[in-house]
């Protein structure tokens, strides 16, 4: 009887021990996270598949880190567009989490000088919340993705 005590306590406490590491890990995440300033221009056009590429810089810290983007949408879009957003990534712990790709499913429009807010989440949990205007006309009910990479060379916008 004292050794199936003895047994079950070796058992729970290492997994205790591991059960609250995780949790406190969990609980500091946050903690250590923070924003960004971000601002992109992004060109866009299709028929059907929409292709678009850009530039942006994420500002972390009074510190430019400048990166690349490019996105694909496929459904019903229509026409061209060039938007020149700006807002935040929010839950960054290293500026590097930026890089990723990004998903968005929605319909949207843009038509000459329209304005717009759009709300992205990549694969490390970083949410980029952008808004801005669109210069040309396009229409667009698709399901795509944006794949952001920071750009090693230094350039900027």
């Amino acid at each position: 009887m004292l050794e199936r005590m003895f047994a079950r306590r070796r058992l729970v406490l290492p997994l205790g021990t591991c059960l609250l590491a995780m949790l406190m890990n969990g609980l500091a995440s946050p903690a250590l996270a923070e924003a960004g300033d971000v601002r992109v221009v992004f060109t866009k056009a299709g028929l059907v598949v929409g292709l678009g590429r850009g530039k942006g810089v994420l500002t972390v810290r009074s510190h430019d880190y400048p990166f690349s983007v490019s996105g694909l949408s496929v459904g019903f879009t229509v026409g061209a567009s060039t938007a020149r957003l700006h807002g935040q990534a929010l839950h960054l712990i290293s500026p590097s989490d930026i890089e990723g790709t990004y998903r968005l499913m929605g319909a949207g429009g843009a038509a000459v000088a329209g304005a717009g807010t759009v709300k992205l989440r990549n694969e490390r949990g970083v949410i980029l919340l952008l808004s801005g205007g669109k210069l040309g006309a396009e229409l667009s009910v698709a399901v795509g993705g944006v794949t952001v990479t920071l750009d090693r060379t230094g350039r900027h916008l």
